[in-house]
């Protein structure tokens, strides 16, 4: 009993097993699961159970509008499928059954193989690899086997054929190599491909093997090279009856020497250097050739390779390229120098030379030799200098030699010398300027002279910058034109044509403003003004050089008043100064542009300014007043002019004349009886310590006398009236109204004069002492002392003292004697 339940048991689990796998539709496609490309074709589904059925496609899935065929089948219609898609089916069975699937797999049926060719790589005596290659066509996105077929003649004997299989990877050309023994002289070859979507088969080709028969590339040794020669080695497997070597320099062409070598020709064949030998064991030395290759350069890298070929048959692959350079020796030319003359100092000399070609330097330039030779001195100074050096300053240097050499490790190039040459200046016109994007083209007129010219140096460089970037190139006598290269935009140039002819004279024609590039300036001129009275003086700087985009044609500057009025000065690009005159008062406002042939440029700083009211007529006041004084100064010089002059002033004064009586000053004087103190203010004029003390003067009383005349001459009337004077008088008797006159000598006559007035005047009046004698002493030294003074002074003439304080006495009748004496 317990069996038979354990059977049922099975029995039932296998059932549910069996419900679980089951599908619940079937599918299947009209033209099969691999299908090509761009073709239409159905897919149909065949359920299992009575249901609705759908179909699905894609990944993820997609709901396709299928149709119903019958009951149990629906089917979909694919147009045109251009890559591998997924269909599946789907019902809702009871029990649950899985959907079913088809995988659509597309791609083309291989391409016939085209441009079958084969080639027969001779290893050694015995045997060789014929090597097979051939235009599989466009890819099939299937899997593809391919498949060369061989069948081989040797004598009269026929192979069947043989089939080697080729790796189908990859698209294009497809090849195969397969070994050959030398007794075969035929070959017959074909390709065949096939996939799921059919084979293709090529044309069969058949081949004479000592057609295409060719060697293996040949093997070259490391030359061996003088300054002119390189000699190597040439290894190959298998003997050759030609062989050809090539070779070139740096990135030239190749050159071939000799263009076709055979063992019958005339070149002959080195003896191989010790050097150039392999160890023994690597090679027969029958196939080892030496050869020579004559006829290069010095100092240059050559590169070599070499290939060959049968009597018949192709010729071999190329050699690995083998490389060498050739040894130095002394530079074959003249460097080409060139100079400039200082614009500060022309006797500073700086003498220009440029790098020599690796073709003339025929080594590596260790440095330069210059050699200063003065023709008046007589000095011969050598200098020398590294390999970086490309000019050299020579200082004072009017009329001197200068000689620069190149030097290797072979020795020196020949001379190069240049003499500073006094050049004549030619029209401007003559030279012509053609810029284009990246080049100017400087063009000239053949002069009109007698003598032809011998050569032309064609010198250029930026603006304002020759010592530091000249450049130059030189020409032939023929030559009217110059192409100058590496000009960089928005930059200006400026340059000259140096005509020299037989007789070694030598011309010059300028040209300057060349660009290729150009727009207005990128900035406005930095400037200062300075202002003097109404004279305005503007000062400014040129630009930056990266700033001026091209050549400056002009600055303009504008100024404009508190009104608004505006004035405007174009000047020169070459001017650094502008004077604006005369303004009248106003506050201005001054700034600055720059212009290029494009347009001007933005507007740079702005500064103002005040021009104030009679700056102009205040300093012509001045001028003549000064010039006023200096004249009356000099006329004052002589004694005629200026007692006239002392008369004229006289006439100019008041009628009504203040009495010195009644000022204040005399009535303290009158304090202090018999005594008064007269001081006046010191000026500028050097004194001694010991005058700076009031001197005290002794004053002798006399009585009024009519018609006195004193005809004594103080020698105290020489003091200048700035000297401090102290009177001390203490008279023995009642005062009396006469004071003894001081009296100076007059120009206009011989006799000395004295006049008596009621008041007491400074004007004049020395030191007197009480005691006669050391008055007299004392005179001596004042006269010693004060001997540098002039003796006639403006306004001086005679005066004299006398009387009371009062005007009464006094009579001005100056202006007739002026008028009745002039």
């Amino acid at each position: 009993m317990s069996q038979t339940c354990f059977v049922l048991i099975a029995a039932a689990l296998l059932v549910v097993q069996l419900c679980m796998g089951e599908k619940s539709c079937t599918i299947w496609s009209s033209a099969g699961a691999v299908v090509q490309r761009d073709t239409s074709f159905k897919v149909y589904c065949t359920f299992n159970c009575k249901c609705r059925g759908s179909m699905y496609s894609g990944h993820p899935s997609t709901p396709q509008k299928h149709t119903e065929l019958n009951s149990t089948t629906i089917y979909f219609k694919v147009v045109n499928i251009t890559k591998n898609r997924t269909y599946s089916c789907q019902c809702n069975c009871s029990p649950t059954l899985d959907p079913c699937g088809l995988d659509i797999f597309t791609g083309y049926v291989p391409d016939r193989p085209k441009n079958l060719s084969c080639i027969y790589k001779v290893l050694n005596n015995k045997s060789g690899d014929v090597l097979c290659t051939w235009n599989r066509g466009r890819h099939t996105y299937l899997r593809d086997k391919t498949e060369l077929w061989l069948r081989t003649v040797a004598g009269n004997h026929t192979s069947e054929p043989e089939r080697h299989n080729v790796s189908s990877k990859g698209t294009g050309s497809l090849s195969i190599r397969f070994t050959v023994l030398r007794s075969v002289q035929f070959i017959y070859v074909w390709v065949q491909a096939h996939n799921e979507l059919g084979p293709v088969v090529s044309a069969t080709v058949d081949y004479t093997l000592a057609d295409i028969a060719t060697p293996s590339p040949p093997v070259l040794g490391q030359p061996e090279c003088s300054s002119r020669e390189c000699v190597f080695t040439v290894e190959q497997p298998v003997r050759t009856q030609h062989l050809q070597i090539q070779y070139k320099a740096a990135e030239q062409t190749w050159t071939s020497y000799p263009d076709q070598v055979t063992r019958s020709s005339s070149h002959k064949l080195l003896s191989i250097p010790p050097s150039l030998l392999k160890p023994k064991g690597s090679v027969q030395m029958s196939t080892v050739q030496a050869w020579s290759i004559s006829s290069l350069e010095p100092y240059s890298l050559y590169h070599f390779r070499a290939r060959s070929r049968f009597s018949t048959g192709l010729w071999s692959q190329w050699s690995t390229n083998t490389s060498s350079r050739t040894q130095e020796e002394a530079p074959a030319k003249e460097l080409d120098v060139w100079y400039a003359e200082s614009a500060f100092d022309l006797k500073s000399l700086r003498v220009y030379w440029k790098e020599l070609h690796i073709s003339i330097a025929r080594g590596k330039i260790l440095g330069y030799r210059v050699r200063v030779y003065r023709p008046d001195s007589g000095l011969d100074l050598v200098t020398n200098f590294s390999r970086d050096a490309r000019n050299y300053s020579v200082p004072t240097c009017a009329n001197c030699e200068v000689t620069v050499w190149a030097r290797n490790s072979k020795g020196l190039s020949p001379p190069a010398t240049i003499t500073a040459h006094h050049t004549k200046a030619k029209s401007s016109q003559d030279v012509q300027v053609t810029t284009g994007n990246h080049n100017v083209t400087i063009s000239w007129r053949e002069p009109e002279t007698a003598l032809l010219p011998a050569s032309y140096v064609v010198e250029w460089h930026p603006e304002g910058q020759k010592l530091e970037e000249l450049r130059w190139v030189r020409l032939g006598g023929s030559d009217d034109h110059a192409v100058i290269t590496g000009i960089k935009p928005f930059e200006c140039y400026e340059g000259a044509v140096y005509v020299f002819y037989s007789d070694s004279s030598v011309t010059k024609m300028m040209f300057s403003g060349v660009t290729t590039l150009e727009s207005a300036p990128e900035v406005g001129p930095s400037f200062q003004e300075t202002v003097e009275g109404q004279i305005v003086k503007v000062t400014w700087t040129e630009l930056p050089r990266s700033k001026r985009r091209g050549c400056i044609t002009n600055y303009t500057i504008y100024l404009e008043n508190s009104s608004g009025h505006q004035q405007q000065y174009s000047i020169p690009a070459s001017d650094r100064t502008y004077v604006i005159q005369p303004l009248s008062p106003s506050i201005y406002s001054l700034w600055m542009t720059a212009s290029t042939a494009e347009g001007e440029g933005p507007v740079g700083q702005q500064m103002k300014f005040l021009i104030q009211q009679g700056t102009l007529l205040t300093n012509v006041l001045v001028f003549g007043a000064i010039s006023l004084i200096v004249v009356i100064v000099c006329l004052c010089h002589f004694s005629a002019v200026n007692q006239k002059f002392w008369v004229f002033c006289q006439c100019l004064m008041l009628d009504v004349v203040p009495d010195p009586a009644n000022s204040k000053w005399a009535k303290e004087c009158t304090h202090e009886k018999g005594k008064m103190n007269l001081q006046q203010q010191r000026s500028n004029s050097s004194t001694t310590e010991e005058e700076e003390e009031p001197i005290l003067v002794d004053i002798e009383e006399m009585p009024r006398q009519s018609g006195d005349i004193s005809t004594s001459t103080n020698a105290s009337s020489q003091l200048p009236p700035q000297i401090s004077l102290s009177l001390d008088v203490t008279p023995p008797y009642p005062a009396t109204t006469y004071i003894k006159s001081l009296s100076q000598d007059s120009d206009s006559s011989d006799h000395t004069q004295s006049t008596t007035v009621d008041y007491i005047s400074s004007h004049g009046l020395g030191d007197m002492e009480e005691d006669q004698e050391e008055e007299d002493q004392e005179e001596e030294e004042e006269e010693e002392m004060l001997g540098f003074f002039p003796s006639h002074h403006l306004f001086s003439g005679p005066m004299g003292f006398g009387g009371k304080l009062t005007l009464d006495a006094v009579k001005i009748d100056f202006c007739s004697d002026f008028f009745q004496d002039s």
